[in-house]
């Protein structure tokens, strides 16, 4: 048995809740606007967590420029990708990296990681990174294979 049919198809609420949905991650990963309705202080601590657990991701992908931070990773990360939307670990730590040497603020450690992955992949800052062609062709006309 169905209840009592109505012209409403729900469409629009779909369409609203979206919507809604749209916004609140902008807000929370994107540096959106807080939506209406949302208790502000409690948005702020879900700000601070997602952060923190990609400073971890990051940490993973970039194990010598987290490190060579300590404690204080989770802060540098935030500084640098506080409001800017999830890229992915690898090319988040990527652009804390390349933010860190411009402002000459790249540890010893992390010069080499960093060096390290620009000798491996191209990565212009808005695509994911690929292998360098040198590298492609080397292994194929050569056959050699990554260590």
């Amino acid at each position: 048995m169905t209840g009592p049919r109505s012209d409403h198809d729900g469409r629009a609420d779909v369409e609203e809740l979206a919507i809604r949905q749209a916004e609140l991650v902008a807000a929370l990963v994107a540096g959106g606007a807080s939506p209406a309705g949302f208790d502000p202080a409690r948005l702020a601590a879900t700000r601070r967590a997602l952060l923190r657990k990609r400073a971890g991701e990051a940490a993973k992908a970039w194990p010598l420029l987290a490190a060579a931070h300590g404690a204080a990773w989770p802060a540098v990360f935030a500084e640098h990708c506080a409001g800017r939307p999830p890229a992915g670990p690898l090319r988040d730590g990527w652009d804390v990296a390349r933010a860190l040497r411009a402002g000459g603020r790249l540890p010893e450690a992390a010069v080499t990681e960093l060096a390290e992955r620009e000798a491996a992949l191209h990565y212009d800052g808005t695509s994911a990174p690929t292998p360098r062609r040198w590298r492609r062709l080397r292994r194929r006309f050569f056959g050699l294979r990554r260590a």
